[in-house]
């Protein structure tokens, strides 16, 4: 076993249990009883004056009578014990801790328990499991701690799962045996061992095949970071259910990027660029942890699937469309040697309907998967049957599965398309013979997109930022002294051109003869800008005035949005119609700059077209973030329209990426709205909001 500064907390030699209890259906008992079950081999102690011993563990009085220092002690105490509880724990030299309790107290002090705890915890060099946790299961080393009792049994496998909530982890963790886990963790507060911490551990684990998160938030977002990095680098696959995503943090942003972005923003961004799963449900998540701790990686290719129903394969290929799942296109040899095994009046095609007659339709199905599976376009398989026990069809179609999955390599799974049903000693013995069984359709196919997705993110090609004239010092002190000459539409352009970014050409003007005299020097057509401090948004204001011929025509309007807006403005060429792009920069707080994508011009809010990266990143990434938008298809040429020049535009976007890495603690926030993807590439407008004390 690999030493780890969480060996002491996670896997300890021995363990010391301060509130142990004799009384049964308590905590103080059923810790004990839990540690018995899980089969720990090591040292145990009970710490309670009133008891010499307890299920058999010897008992002492206090900490301090202990023959030896624990690598654990678990302190199943009240709040107001907990403070001198932890202090005796730290003095007797324990080398790590777990807290049960919630350590809140009424009319606590400041600072208040649980910020003492830490520190005290801290200052010692000590983790600690909790507060108001619900402990964990180590079932690699025989580890279980925690004061409830569960009708689970170790069944030691390849995923690590780590919940900020207790009820979730007591769901998937005492419930579903096709769950094999290395570890299943509760960190509770964090008090100072976080689910980054957490993850170092069971990547050091070569055990851990896929790592499962259920969680609110990152309270060490660098290490969080670092634990994804960790984990591409390492080909485990992190499955994230995210709660909490809806919140509104950026309700109070200036620009059309962050009040879009809300809180979820810098997650997808972070997930995205370390390849984490993510998905939407508990059943989402077990499914693609199953599948995923096989070891298995789907290879090139797409999704195969065969059927003992017509209909069924119907309902897969209508929600398959709906989840994003294509099926392969196979190939002529395959549907020859499966065509060869089907009854009369069945098709062979990708979904295979394969019920016919049912006679000797083991080996049948057997051979119709194995075919698929040896398709150069299959990358995993599904076989589709609503398998129950006690029934020998469904162990028909269970052997059938095995024994094409033991003849390859990829992926093979068994999926239900109804939920209830009754299988659990037959889809058991299929996850120990390597075939999950993921029940509900829509749940099977988000664990083969999960999959999938993984698969593309470890074959993405490395992709550096690109390399711009200068030196980011002299960029950073460039865009600095810009800003402190203003911060309007015409700074905005400035900024973006000095990143290599082209811009309409554009002139700031302030009197009817400045403009008329600045549009005649742009040529005409032009358009006229309010360039008031102030109005963030020109168009809401009616302070854009477009398609101006000639000096008549930027007179006049001129002197109508000085007379409603006031006498600044902003003087442009104006420039052909295209396909109209935005771009966005944030400062997510946990995650720093966010550059996003989507759709522009007045689609930017009726569509929430965007995607998002973190900063900075190249012309590759650039291309899959363009790739993904709901507007892609104009950007090929839609309907007769010109197609965009997609890989100038990604080097723009990948430049952008920079300005945004650069520019930290100079600008807050970024819109350029719209660029105007035709002929040429060119950015028309912009906003730019400094950042406090940024110039």
């Amino acid at each position: 076993m690999t030493d780890h500064r969480l060996t002491p907390l996670l896997a300890p030699r021995s363990i010391a249990y301060v509130g142990a209890s004799g009384r049964p259906n308590t905590p103080g008992h059923d810790m004990l009883r839990t540690n018995r079950r899980g089969g720990f081999a090591g040292t145990v102690w009970g710490v309670n004056p009133n008891y010499r011993e307890i299920e058999g563990f010897a008992c002492v009085p206090t900490l301090a009578d202990l023959p030896a220092a624990p690598d654990l002690a678990v302190l199943s105490v009240r709040n107001d014990r907990l403070e001198a509880t932890l202090a005796e724990a730290i003095a007797v030299g324990a080398r790590s801790a777990v807290i049960f309790a919630s350590g809140y107290l009424e009319a606590d002090r400041d600072p208040p328990l649980a910020a003492r705890l830490a520190a005290m915890a801290r200052e010692a060099g000590m983790p600690i499991c909790g507060g108001n946790c619900m402990g964990y299961y180590n079932d690699l080393d025989a580890t279980w701690i925690c004061g409830f009792p569960s009708p689970r049994e170790r069944r030691p496998g390849g995923i690590a799962f780590i919940a900020h909530s207790g009820s979730v982890f007591g769901a998937l963790a005492h419930n579903d045996p096709r769950l094999s886990y290395a570890l299943a963790i509760s960190p509770g507060q964090e008090l100072v061992t976080g689910i980054a911490d957490y993850m170092d551990y069971c990547l050091s684990r070569p055990e851990v095949k896929v790592i499962g998160l259920f969680m609110e938030t990152a309270r060490d977002p660098d290490g969080f970071a670092a634990a994804l990095a960790k984990a591409a680098d390492r080909n485990v696959p992190v499955v994230v259910l995210k709660a909490g995503r809806t919140e509104a943090a950026a309700a109070a942003a200036l620009t059309h990027t962050g009040a879009l972005a809300g809180n979820d923003t810098g997650y997808q961004a972070l997930f995205d660029r370390h390849g984490a799963i993510r998905v939407e449900t508990l059943d989402e998540l077990a499914c693609t942890l199953m599948l995923m701790s096989t070891g298995r990686r789907a290879t090139a290719g797409k999704l195969v699937s065969i059927h003992d129903s017509g209909g069924e394969r119907e309902l897969i290929i209508d929600l398959a469309d709906r989840a994003g799942v294509a099926f392969a296109e196979i190939a002529p040899a395959t549907k020859a040697a499966i065509a060869a095994r089907l009854d009369p009046g069945l098709e062979a095609a990708n979904p295979l309907d394969a019920w016919g007659t049912g006679a000797d339709f083991v080996p049948q199905f057997e051979a119709c998967l194995t075919a698929l599976m040896d398709d150069p376009q299959a990358a995993l398989g599904v076989f589709c049957a609503d398998i129950r026990d006690n029934y020998y069809l469904s162990e028909g179609f269970a052997a059938a599965a095995m024994a094409a999955a033991a003849k390859t390599t990829k992926p093979v799974a068994f999926v239900t398309n109804y939920t209830q049903v009754n299988h659990r000693d037959l889809s058991l013995r299929l996850a120990e013979a390597g075939v999950p069984v993921l029940d509900g359709t829509l749940n099977a196919l988000a664990a083969v997109r999960g999959a999938l997705a993984y698969r593309d993110f470890l074959a993405r090609p490395a992709d550096p930022a690109p390399v711009l004239d200068g030196t980011p010092a002299d960029r950073r002190a460039r865009v600095r002294a810009r800003l402190a000459v203003g911060t309007d539409e015409s700074a905005a352009l400035d900024i973006l051109a000095l990143y290599g970014i082209p811009v309409a050409e554009n002139a700031v003007v302030a009197s009817e003869a400045e403009a008329v005299a600045a549009a005649a020097r742009i040529g005409y057509p032009v358009v006229l800008k309010t360039a008031v401090e102030g109005i963030l948004h020109k168009s809401d204001a009616g302070g854009v005035k477009l398609g101006l011929k000639d000096e008549a025509a930027v007179s006049a309007a001129w002197t109508d949005l000085a007379a409603r807006l006031g006498p600044r403005a902003t003087v442009a060429r104006m420039i052909p119609p295209g396909v109209e792009v935005s771009l966005g920069l944030v400062r997510d707080p946990q995650f720093g700059p966010i550059v996003t994508v989507g759709a522009g011009g007045v689609l930017i809010e009726l569509l929430a077209d965007r995607q998002a990266a973190l900063a900075p990143f190249g012309p590759a990434t650039a291309r899959r973030l363009l790739d993904r938008l709901a507007i892609r298809r104009l950007l090929d040429g839609f309907r007769g329209g010109p197609a965009v020049d997609l890989d100038h535009l990604a080097i723009l976007l990948a430049r952008f990426s920079v300005l945004a890495l650069e520019t930290d603690g100079l600008v807050a926030e970024m819109d350029v709205n719209p660029l105007v993807c035709g002929a040429g590439i060119v950015a028309v407008d912009g906003l730019v909001i400094p950042a406090s004390g940024g110039h």
